[in-house]
């Protein structure tokens, strides 16, 4: 996979947003083996901006694990500045799992409020939670629960 290029300008605004970062990878004396390359590709993934970090004395060594972490997990190489190496690339869009077994959740309700005759009836917004309900009269009380059926009653001998 090519690794991405990108404009100065945009690189300019990666290494301002990884300034704050810290390194979430760090590469040891064993260097780059397939379970730190599975970690840098989950760390992006899930951060898309990361720091890592190398604890090697060589800089040529580094500059080419920068370069080869860039081309193999298509990524954009950032910033390489002493033993820190910074990389991006775009998060992808997460999937939303529908679950079907959740219950409602609050919603919004305007309730008129009447007062004496003659006046301007009163219009609260009342927020009510899944666990309520609206009586007819305005006021918000606790759902219902089932009843509770009796044991000895629900054996059937």
């Amino acid at each position: 996979m090519p690794q991405i290029q990108l404009t100065p300008a945009e690189r300019r605004e990666h290494r301002a947003q990884a300034h704050h970062l810290d390194p979430v990878v760090l590469i040891g004396g064993d260097g780059l083996t397939p379970a730190v390359k599975k970690e840098i590709d989950a760390a992006l993934n899930a951060h898309g901006l990361i720091k890592v970090r190398v604890f090697g004395d060589d800089r040529a060594a580094r500059e080419l694990m920068y370069q080869e972490l860039a081309a193999e997990l298509n990524a954009a190489p950032i910033q390489h500045i002493g033993k820190l190496l910074v990389l991006w690339r775009p998060q992808p869009p997460k999937a939303r799992a529908v679950d079907e077994d959740r219950m409602p959740g609050p919603r919004d309700v305007k309730v008129l409020k009447f007062g004496r005759p003659g006046q301007r009836p009163e219009v609260k917004q009342l927020r009510v939670l899944g666990n309520q309900r609206l009586t007819p009269g305005g006021q918000i009380k606790r759902a219902k629960k089932p009843k509770q059926k009796s044991v000895k009653k629900g054996q059937a001998d």
